[in-house]
């Protein structure tokens, strides 16, 4: 391919990629339920990584106790695979964001295949630091508790490993016998044990509109459904915690790192709004994005496509013509003798009459 060619085709696959990228702008958001989460902005105050603590053996926004430890290359550990140990770690500060996304890497084993237990527990409560006998955290909690449980205290229809969601208010206790049957308001089973990929939790608050957990356990970025609880409101300003407890059986209950962001959600009237369509035309909000958004898209590209290839043809016509008249290929610079005037019949592109040597 000719030099100047190549730089006409090189532009139009840049205009064609921009323009198929504001296509597509709309699908890197999140959305959840009826919400839509714009942008996302992490917390540090409530995140967490190696080496976990700074010259002090302190960390600025967190605590831990009991039997945790921290093992700056690898994790926090709170509990090791021991009987009847307890650890915990708890943020400094309340969570003041309205809407926010908490992932957290954690890691559960142990060297046993059937006996194994208890379990490791995500906190958001108005108390922090507060042992108990539910996963190391106080009873009567007031807030959310969920509980990855490892092992069954009784017999149930559903498998363990198990995921576990419960909302105190300050007055109920958590039922360790049933292992929470009646206190439970979402739950999934899934096998978070010693598995060969990273696991990982996700929490997405929206305030008085849903709580979503999802879960990674199978492979690398395959996040699984767990629950979607709707029209849930949380204490304001919940520390963030997370405890571990072992009983006659255990395991080794680690926490890799924790990141929070604060979630910036769409404003409303954008999403109720009619929505003008790329070609001018009024799409309604109840119609159905899928569908129609789909073949809009798919059409707008093919659009695009299409008129790059017509516009590359034409440049390609045109310097054929221009090579035919002696135009040289300089695409509107016209014949010239000057550094960039012989074109490709001229002694070269960048030739000129002077001589070097």
């Amino acid at each position: 391919m000719y030099p100047r060619l190549g730089s006409v085709f090189s532009v139009s696959v840049v205009v064609l990629g921009f323009l198929l990228g504001l296509v597509n702008a709309e699908d890197d958001k999140t959305r959840i339920g009826n919400e839509t989460i714009d942008r996302t902005v992490q917390l540090r105050t409530h995140s967490l990584y190696a080496p976990y603590i700074d010259q002090d053996l302190q960390n600025r926004w967190w605590d831990f106790g009991a039997d945790a430890y921290v093992n700056t290359n690898k994790h926090i550990r709170l509990t090791q695979n021991r009987p009847s140990q307890m650890g915990w770690l708890w943020s400094r500060l309340g969570l003041t964001a309205t809407n926010f996304v908490i992932e957290v890497e954690f890691k559960i084993s142990g060297e046993s295949s059937h006996l194994y237990g208890d379990g490791l527990a995500l906190w958001l409560t108005k108390e922090r630091a507060q042992e108990g006998p539910v996963f190391g955290n106080k009873d009567k909690f007031e807030g959310l508790g969920i509980f990855l449980d490892t092992y069954a205290n009784g017999r149930h229809a559903y498998s363990f490993p198990r995921v576990i969601a419960m909302l105190g208010d300050g007055q109920t206790s958590y039922d360790v016998g049933t292992d929470g049957d009646e206190q439970s308001i979402g739950a999934c089973s899934a096998n978070f044990r010693r598995t060969n990929v990273a696991t990982k939790l996700k929490v997405t608050y929206v305030k008085d509109k849903f709580l979503d957990v999802k879960i990674q356990y199978k492979a690398w970025d395959d996040w699984s459904d767990c629950f979607l609880l709707k029209n849930i409101t949380l204490p304001p300003n919940p520390f963030l915690g997370f405890t571990a407890m072992t009983g006659d059986v255990s395991d080794a209950h680690d926490i890799i790192t924790v990141t929070t962001y604060s979630a910036i959600l769409q404003p409303p009237e954008k999403e109720t709004k009619k929505k003008k369509s790329i070609f001018g035309k009024a799409r309604s909000p109840s119609s159905s994005p899928d569908s129609e958004g789909t073949w809009l898209g798919f059409f707008f590209k093919l659009f695009l496509f299409a008129g790059v290839c017509a516009g590359g043809f034409y440049g390609y016509k045109e310097y054929q013509r221009r090579q035919a008249y002696g135009g040289g290929g300089n695409f509107g610079m016209g014949r010239g003798d000057g550094a960039f005037g012989g074109g490709f019949g001229g002694g070269g592109m960048y030739s000129s009459n002077k001589r070097a040597f």
